[in-house]
């Protein structure tokens, strides 16, 4: 009898419940369409990149299909690390739009040929958006990836919850 009460709980409460987390896991090869890149005067290589990169996000979630435009400043000590941080612009499929803040810690450790091996992770986080994207919530982790040499791989997984009117 109690699991009749506890099953009847649950399943009430899943229709009233304001909002519940959907799993978000989406990818996306970015392609540069601008960069601006300062070496900086310092003993130890210093770069800052600044780029505007697009790509198209595939997967689950809230994401899936979003055409995505990376506005993003690259602050890279090469062989060492760096401080990559900005924001994605994702165009939703039905035209709505969501702004994801992102912030990454760029670690280089050795690779197994010797040469530095770069790590890009990190974490975002929704900021704003338009339509139904209004008030939409949500977090997770972020991974950067170089799949040529130009073009990155954006890995975002995490959690959504949409706003209820």
């Amino acid at each position: 009898m109690n699991v009749v009460r506890l099953v009847s709980a649950a399943l009430a409460l899943t229709l009233v419940a304001p909002g519940w987390a959907e799993p978000l896991s989406v990818k996306a090869v970015m392609s540069p369409k601008e960069q601006i890149q300062a070496d900086l005067p310092t003993a130890q290589k210093h770069f800052v990149l600044f780029v505007h990169r697009e790509g198209k996000a595939t997967g689950s979630g809230v994401l899936a299909g979003a055409q995505l435009t990376e506005y993003g400043m690259h602050d890279i000590r090469p062989g060492l690390d760096g401080t990559p941080r900005g924001y994605l612009i994702a165009k939703l499929t039905d035209g709505d739009q969501v702004v994801i803040q992102w912030e990454v810690q760029a670690t280089f450790v050795p690779g197994p040929d010797g040469k530095p091996r770069l790590l890009d992770n990190g974490v975002w986080r929704f900021i704003g958006g338009t339509g139904k994207a209004d008030g939409l919530r949500g977090a997770g982790i972020l991974h950067i990836r170089a799949v040529s040499a130009a073009d990155r791989e954006f890995e975002l997984t995490g959690e959504a919850v949409a706003a209820k009117p």
